[in-house]
């Protein structure tokens, strides 16, 4: 795919892929990637899981609006959104009026394998993280559902991932510009 002209947001439940994917897709476009919990973490000086810990998650998400507002009036770029970004109303909006958003779509099972190789998921904490991760899926789903481009993630690799967003890409392009 020829270099893009637009931001594209990666959507999805922790674990889908969005910061691997998003980095591959990123050196595949050539275009700078940015994670949007890194920006969050740099513009808060604290770690995700001690915003929730100390502010609430009310509180990061009225962060993660506004951080997610100002990556968006940049320039051409990949963005890894956190998990709950897409499902909140005015980031929803945002993503749709100023970029193209891709759902890595994962099954349970790919979920919580991924999660697991890690412990700084701070909605995990202190749960059963199938049971949560479960939960999630049911809530979230049908909201990510809205993403302009949706792709299983289940037992592909990142570079393939990228790959494959740039064809959709590619396709929605001249499915606008015929």
């Amino acid at each position: 795919m020829a270099e893009s002209t637009r931001i594209i947001v990666l959507v999805g439940l922790m674990g889908s892929g969005k910061s691997r994917v998003g980095f591959e897709l990123a050196k595949l476009l050539k275009l700078p990637f940015v994670d949007s919990d890194k920006e969050i973490e740099k513009a808060a000086g604290m770690k995700i899981s001690e915003i929730f810990e100390t502010l609430g998650e009310d509180a990061f998400r009225q962060g993660e609006l506004r951080v997610i507002e100002r990556l968006l009036s940049g320039g051409s770029k990949v963005l890894a959104s956190g998990g709950g970004a897409f499902i909140q109303p005015g980031v929803r909006a945002a993503i749709k009026g100023k970029a193209v958003s891709v759902w890595l779509k994962a099954g349970l099972d790919t979920l919580v394998e991924r999660t697991g190789r890690t412990n700084h998921r701070p909605l995990l904490q202190g749960t059963d993280p199938a049971q949560k991760l479960k939960e999630l899926m049911d809530a979230r789903y049908p909201i990510y559902a809205e993403a302009d481009i949706t792709l299983v993630t289940d037992d592909q690799a990142p570079r393939e991932m990228a790959r494959r967003i740039a064809r959709e890409l590619e396709q929605l392009e001249q499915k606008e510009n015929p």
